[in-house]
């Protein structure tokens, strides 16, 4: 029987997310976030479970990050895990925990069904992001896009990126050509190809990201898609009428004198990853780069801008 390494490691709610992409740089195994602040959203929202119990709501908030590794390889891997975790707490712009590992070695494939059971269809106003593996008959006016969470990245089930998908779902018309920059598994481009974009353009600079959106795509029959490797700055050749962006603050910082670029006429943008204390920054960055505001929607910690190009009048 096949044995693996399961590591956990400690955080907080803010670290889950940048532990969970850290530790997919060394794994294709799998990588489980348990939040208990995720399940707490969900229960006043009533969007997932019919009954929480109250004891949630007094629950410890640590967060456990859960990676799979083959045995074979693990030794040196957790080494190389190890040094990332320590520069990771290093640069990190807030507080990250502990970031205690713990190890365990595991019998076969059991993990793997355990891993599944974490995942359950997303609703994101009439979109719902389904897990391929799951059978789920999308009710009327429902639109369902199948993900395979095997593959790294965003699975939906995040602030940023659900706050993202509202906004394709707010902006995009069916003559739009959306660029999806840091594409991860292709969730957005996806979903504003399932809302009837014209054209979707996703692009990453991680090999990883790029196998995970193109089997992504062929799960969902997406056929006006195309994934390009690069950087979409280097190449204004490609403009579109919508780009939609779901990447750290600093980085959206750093694109905003060059992303209009890439922008059609007077095109929208879509941005999100940013903490909510680092919204305003981000705004002044795109109004200082011949922006305009639209509106901004916070989610937690987390919050998400749509600006469009040229002054309003």
């Amino acid at each position: 029987m096949s044995k693996f390494i399961e590591l956990t490691v400690t955080t907080t709610h803010l670290g889950g997310e940048l532990v969970s992409d850290a530790l997919w740089e060394y794994t294709e195994l799998g990588v489980v976030i348990n939040d208990v602040e995720d399940v707490i959203t969900l229960a006043r929202d009533g969007r997932a479970w019919d009954y929480a119990d109250d004891s949630i709501f007094k629950a410890d908030k640590t967060v456990l990050v859960k990676a799979y590794f083959s045995i074979d390889s693990a030794e040196e891997t957790l080494k190389s895990v190890t040094v990332r975790l320590l520069e990771l707490k290093k640069n990190s712009p807030f507080d990250l925990g502990s970031l205690e590992t713990v190890k365990r070695e595991i019998d076969g494939d059991l993990w793997r069904e355990q891993w599944k059971e974490h995942f359950k269809p997303i609703h994101i106003d009439k979109l719902v992001i389904v897990p391929e593996w799951i059978d789920y008959k999308e009710q009327d006016g429902e639109i369902k896009v199948l993900l395979d969470s095997n593959m790294a990245f965003g699975t939906g089930e995040h602030e940023t990126t659900s706050m993202c998908v509202a906004f394709l779902e707010k902006y995009v018309a069916p003559c739009d050509i959306v660029l999806d920059v840091g594409c991860g598994s292709g969730i957005l481009g996806i979903s504003a190809s399932k809302l009837g974009a014209k054209e979707v353009i996703m692009t990453d600079i991680d090999e990883c990201a790029i196998v995970a959106t193109e089997h992504n795509m062929r799960l969902n029959k997406v056929e006006n898609g195309k994934v390009f490797l690069k950087n979409l700055l280097d190449d204004n050749t490609v403009k579109g009428d919508v780009i939609v962006c779901n990447i750290m603050a600093e980085v959206l910082i750093a694109f905003a004198p060059y992303i209009g670029a890439n922008l059609k006429g007077k095109g929208i943008i879509i941005l999100s990853g940013i903490l909510k204390e680092r919204l305003n920054a981000v705004k002044d960055a795109y109004l200082n780069a011949g922006f305009s505001f639209v509106e901004d929607k916070i989610k937690g910690e987390w919050s998400a801008l749509v600006m469009k190009l040229g002054e309003e009048k």
